[in-house]
Parts: C-alpha cells; structure tokens; sequence
C-alpha cells in the first residue's frame, strides 16, 4: 500500500514538473517580443497594422510592440540610440541610414541574401540602402520624384502634354504659356532642397556639398529664376498658407514636382484629369533616387524573430498591401510590374515611377548630409526669396 501510494507522489510530480516545464516553456516563447519603430500618416499605419496582426497570427511565439512615431522621427530614433534603448527594427531612408551604419548601430545585412532575396528588388534600392559597400535595411519602396500635371489646364491653354524626354527648356516653355496672373500658375515652387536637387542634378550637380560649385550656382539660378525672373511659379504671399499640393487641386499650379506619396491624395480629392511625367532632362540626367527599408539594430536580443518579421513585411504578399494605396512605388520588382501598381487607376502612366529608376542614380548622401541640406537651405533662401514681401 505504501509502495502504491509512493509510486502515485511520484506519478503525480512528475506529472507537474512535467506541466511546469511545458508552461514556462509556452510563456518563454510568448514573452519574445520584438519592438518595431515607423512613422506614417494614419492611413499608412492603417495598412501595416493588419500586416502586424497576421503575422502574429502565424508566428504566436511573436508579438510586435509596434513605436508608431509620426512627428520628429529621426530625433527620436537618434535619441533611443544614444540611451542604449533603441528598439529591435527601425523603418529608415537612405537620407539617415549613413549615420546609423557608420555610428555601428545596425546590423550588416550583406550576406543573409539567402534570407530576404536580394535579386527580388530592384538593385538601385539595394543600392540606395548600402553603405560602405554593406547592406544595412531591406527596401520596401523607391522614391522619386515626377512632374503631376493638370490635363484640364494644359488643354485649355492649348499647351501640348509633356512627353518622354522632354528638356528643361520645353519645361520652361511649357510654364510660361501655363500661367495667367494671378490665378493659375505653371509650376510649383517649393523652399525644401528635396523638391530642387533634380534641378541641380539636371546642371550636373554630382555634390552638393561644394556650394561654389559653378554647375550648383547656374541649377539655383535657373531655379531661383522659375518664380523671381520668369514669375511661372507663386511667391509665399500668392499662396498664403496653401500648400503646393492644394494649390494643384485648387487647379492653381498647372505643373507640381513631388513624389508618389501624393498619389492616394490625389486620386481621392482631384476632380479634374492629371497624370504623370519624368523630371525634364536637362544638359544632364536629373532624375535622383531614393529608398526606405527595414534595418534590424545591432543591439537586439531577438535578431532571428527580428529578421524573420523584416522577411515577412518584405514579402510579395505585404509589400502588395502596402502598394494598393497607390502610397509608394514598390522596391520589389514582381509587385511593381503587377496589376497591384500598374493598375487603371490615375495616374494612367504609372509606368514613368519605374522606367525613372532605371535613369536615376542614388542621392548621393553623407554621414552629415542633413547638414549639407541644412546649409544649402540657408544659402538659398535670399535668393527664392528676394521678391517675397
């Protein structure tokens, strides 16, 4: 009897040892979670949440506490960093990326191209997205910027629609026959050196860095010249507080200079017929590319759960989401050809974001490059802005 009711103890911890084990070792495995940090608008956080939540739907032992940063991102990432709390993956662009890789705070990707299949996309994103000749984030999307043009204006001018390899001097042309004072003007102009290194580039600005360069002071005198000499683009106090953007779907500005992102915006507030076209090609090619993409931080604990939600959010299945919007020009080659991007919605030549990036060659950028923007902001603005009351 003493004998059974030993064997029975027995049976009875090891039944309970035995649950112990499986418990901790089910919660060790929930409790991997892997923090993740992006910016974005609503809209766009609106399409990667149920990306998030499918993901965990499939890979239960992982949870992504998703850092949703809209305002001062990079401020903040750079904060984060230098409090040794920065999280496992971090959404970055090229522009930032240098200072990261060279501070050796992200992790080398180069030789996991067996893991996240390089060959998928397009090599001027990979491109962008190295540095030091290391891959350090997998691209989501390209960035480039094209000419938004207003149909209904070109036709009621009787201006013809600009065509593939058009120059900067048809451009010119183009904007002067585009703009009647004071109510429609035919390009836009904006402060930001994002929305005039094409310029730049098109002189054949290779670094702009050298402020004194010849070729940089003839790019920012024909770009000073659009609103101050030639009078095609508005100064600030003929668009107050409206932005390029409203002023195109006021049916203001006839030619607007941006990038994909304004598509989704475009597609649901114009009511009027507008489609795409390349940057003007002038005495070079002025057409710049940039890229965004997820890179893992050297100082995760979870690099294997980390680089297996990167391969995820890098699918052709995820990227696709993220493109229906029309948000973003896809990095990934299959899902850009694809009825997803190319689709029959406006603008009708989609096709122009992808036959750019075989034209473009990556922004050359810097560890300081954000200063170098920061010092050709302040050299400019005198010049844009000399006629401004």
């Amino acid at each position: 009897m003493i004998k059974k009711f030993i064997l029975l103890v027995f049976l009875i911890i090891c039944v309970s040892l035995f649950c112990c084990a499986k418990f901790f070792e089910n919660k060790s495995q929930q409790d991997v979670v892997i923090q993740f940090a992006s910016w974005g608008s609503e809209s766009e956080v609106s399409i990667l949440k149920p990306v998030i939540n499918q993901f965990e739907k499939e890979n239960p032992q992982i949870k992504i506490d998703f850092m949703h940063i809209p305002q001062n991102y990079f401020q903040k990432i750079h904060l984060l960093f230098a409090s040794n709390t920065a999280p496992d993956i971090v959404f970055l662009n090229n522009h930032y990326l240098p200072i990261y890789a060279n501070a050796g705070v992200l992790e080398d990707l180069t030789s996991l191209d067996s893991v996240f299949e390089y060959e998928n996309f397009y090599k001027k994103a990979i491109q962008a997205l190295t540095w030091n000749e290391k891959i350090y984030a997998v691209p989501r999307d390209v960035s480039n910027l094209v000419i938004f043009y207003n149909k209904n204006i070109f036709d009621k001018y009787g201006v013809s629609y600009p065509k593939k390899d058009w120059t900067i001097d048809e451009f010119l042309i183009m904007a002067k026959k585009l703009t009647h004072l004071p109510d429609v003007f035919g390009v836009s102009f904006e402060d930001e050196p994002l929305f005039y290194l094409p310029y730049l580039a098109s002189f054949g600005v290779e670094n702009f860095k050298n402020l004194d360069d010849e070729k940089m002071r003839e790019g920012l005198s024909f770009y000073a010249d659009i609103r101050n000499k030639y009078h095609v683009a508005p100064y600030k106090q003929e668009s107050a507080s409206a932005t390029m953007a409203q002023m195109f779907l006021q049916q203001r500005i006839a030619m607007h200079l941006s990038g994909r992102w304004l598509v989704p915006k475009y597609r649901q507030e114009a009511d009027f017929d507008w489609d795409v076209v390349e940057f003007p090609r002038g005495i070079y090619n002025g057409n710049l590319i940039d890229a965004s993409g997820w890179a893992i931080t050297k100082s995760s604990k979870y690099k294997a759960e980390a680089m297996k939600f990167v391969k995820y959010l890098s699918s052709q299945e995820s990227i696709k989401e993220f493109s229906k919007s029309g948000l973003i020009v896809p990095a990934r080659i299959d899902v850009a050809n694809s009825i997803v991007f190319l689709d029959n919605k406006s603008p009708k030549s989609s096709y122009v974001f992808l036959e750019i990036i075989e034209k473009s060659r990556p922004t050359p950028v810097s560890v300081d490059f954000k200063q170098v923007l920061d010092k050709l902001k302040i050299k400019t603005e005198q010049k844009f802005n000399q006629f401004d009351k």
